[in-house]
């Protein structure tokens, strides 16, 4: 069947029961088996992008990153370098292993596009927000809590804060800024860092989103929980889950609350 003069690269799956001229011919006529990509986790940077796609794909780290990083292609497709990475949003996708690096980021667009429906496009319009804010909003939402029931509550938060004119002061944006690597805690001298990502420094959205918002958290932000806090910190549960106020005064308490729980927890692990 001379395969060797139409051999077809790809991923094949073997079944029990094929014959050797059915996978000849699959082979010959590059009848491939689609393979079930995962986006997942915290992807901050299209290098640690690049890298996951290089172990997934045919085409390796190098060649994701030179198209992920290509300017006409990105220009194209009506992004900015700070909002790109907006595009790809966490999911689980059917590609062929072939697939190149050009044609995932193409059928990404594609996805986005349709993931955009007329209804979450209302609601960003209702928010007076384009995707791009929504997304990057969305992005400090998932790095303040993994916690699906409260992401809606601490979207309110950072929109209430944009409506009356407070800085976010969101620690997630001050890590970004400080780059890899990144210190455990946030400290005093950490607010000080020179970045439009400071959003200790500068009132309203950073520039871009500082990491890939999952769905989750992007539905918490055009489904906002409408209330009237301002505040939130971590619970003295060490559960995930945050306390929220409405007035500083709340919000100290909460957090005296927290820090004493800390220290006391700091203080146990030390003792054994």
């Amino acid at each position: 069947m001379k395969l060797e003069e139409g051999f077809k690269a790809g991923r094949y799956e073997l079944e029990p029961g094929m014959n050797n001229k059915y996978i000849v011919r699959m082979i010959a006529n590059g009848w491939q088996k689609p393979t079930n990509i995962v986006i997942s986790g915290y992807i901050r940077s299209f290098e640690k992008f690049a890298a996951i796609l290089g172990s997934k794909f045919d085409a390796d780290s190098a060649e994701f990153s030179n198209s992920l990083n290509n300017i006409a292609l990105r220009d194209s497709l009506g992004f900015k370098k700070e909002d790109y990475i907006s595009m790809f949003i966490p999911n689980t996708y059917e590609f062929y292993w072939t697939t190149t690096p050009k044609d995932f980021i193409l059928r990404m667009k594609k996805e986005w596009d349709n993931f955009w429906n007329e209804d979450r496009d209302a609601k960003a319009k209702k928010l007076n927000m384009s995707r791009s804010e929504v997304s990057t909003l969305a992005s400090i939402v998932i790095e303040e809590s993994k916690y699906v029931p409260e992401q809606p509550t601490i979207a309110g938060v950072y929109l209430n804060r944009i409506r009356k004119g407070i800085p976010l002061q969101a620690d997630p944006t001050v890590l970004f800024a400080l780059g890899d690597p990144r210190p455990n805690r946030v400290l005093k001298k950490h607010l000080q860092v020179d970045s439009p990502y400071n959003t200790y420094k500068h009132k309203g959205l950073p520039p871009g989103p500082i990491t890939m918002a999952p769905i989750s958290a992007i539905d918490a932000v055009l489904n906002y929980e409408k209330h009237n806090y301002i505040y939130f910190c971590a619970k003295p549960t060490f559960d995930g889950q945050h306390s929220f106020a409405s007035s500083y005064s709340q919000h100290l308490k909460n957090a005296r609350a927290y820090h004493k729980a800390l220290t006391k927890r700091l203080k146990e692990r030390e003792n054994q």
